[in-house]
């Protein structure tokens, strides 16, 4: 009994690892996607209206740090179900 309880909390922990890899994968994947996507927008912007280029840049890595940030938390948390 005792035995079989012992491989089914060792497997549980093997599945746990295997999500927050996964977990951190996708929250990367998402990240990269979204900062794409600002880039694309603003040089879409800047094209259409140059004199705001200011403005736009600075909206631009406001929100490209706002994603990393978002990708960040994602990271770490999968790291500490990992480690815990």
């Amino acid at each position: 009994m005792m035995l079989s309880l012992l491989t089914i909390l060792l497997e549980v922990v093997g599945v746990a690892k295997m999500g927050a890899g996964i977990g951190a994968g996708v929250g990367a994947i998402g990240a990269g996607l979204g900062i794409g996507k600002i880039g694309s927008s603003a040089m879409e912007a800047i094209a259409r209206q140059p004199e705001a280029v200011g403005d736009i840049r600075a909206n631009m890595i406001l929100a490209a740090a706002l994603v990393e940030g978002a990708a960040f938390f994602a990271i770490v948390t999968c790291f500490l179900i990992l480690v815990m």
